[in-house]
């Protein structure tokens, strides 16, 4: 299960020349924004990155709005993990568990849950927090995903589980976005 302890969110790519050739996008970005408050008011670190932005644009407004304070890390290469920038970072966090999400699944998503896995992180994907230009990729790359002992969740799946229960100061905390 996700401890709170030993994760950390990471939010790839979602970037503004993306997001409008993403199905579903105003979904996958409500649901990012959840898990980017719910891990600001538990204190979990953030790791936020851009895919070459002077090409594909900066953040979308809603989700940089929500990592103010935060720097994204700017990367050329599509896995998280090849980028000595994001491990650096990563590094200094000291966690060991990774909560993915962001875009597009069947390539930076893909590419640095692998990478992850290689390094021995322990890897959750949130299923309804990651996308793709077409399902079929995204599909493909969910099935892979799990066949490469990283573990699918959804947003709400993974907060619970950080949680672990209700009635604490933290669960009261995160209960308005746990409502819907």
């Amino acid at each position: 299960m996700l401890n709170r302890a030993s994760v950390a969110l990471v939010v790839i790519d979602v970037q503004e020349s993306l997001m409008p050739k993403i199905p579903a996008a105003s979904v996958i970005v409500e649901e990012i924004i959840r898990l980017i408050r719910f891990a600001r008011l538990l204190g979990l670190p953030i790791l936020w990155t851009e895919q070459y932005p002077k090409g594909l644009g900066p953040t979308v407004p809603e989700i940089a709005g929500e990592l103010t304070g935060l720097t994204p890390i700017e990367k050329l290469a599509f896995g998280c993990m090849a980028d000595p920038q994001f491990v650096a970072a990563l590094q200094e966090t000291g966690r060991t568990n990774l909560l993915i999400t962001g875009v597009e699944t069947h390539i930076c998503v893909l590419q640095t849950a692998l990478g992850a896995v290689e390094r021995g992180f322990e890897v959750w994907v949130a299923a309804d927090a990651v996308g793709a230009r077409e399902a079929r990729q995204h599909d493909a790359a969910l099935n892979r995903i799990v066949d490469s002992a990283c573990q699918l969740v959804t947003a709400e799946m993974a907060m619970f589980e950080i949680l672990e229960k209700a009635g604490t100061p933290e669960f009261k905390q995160c209960l308005p976005l746990l409502k819907r």
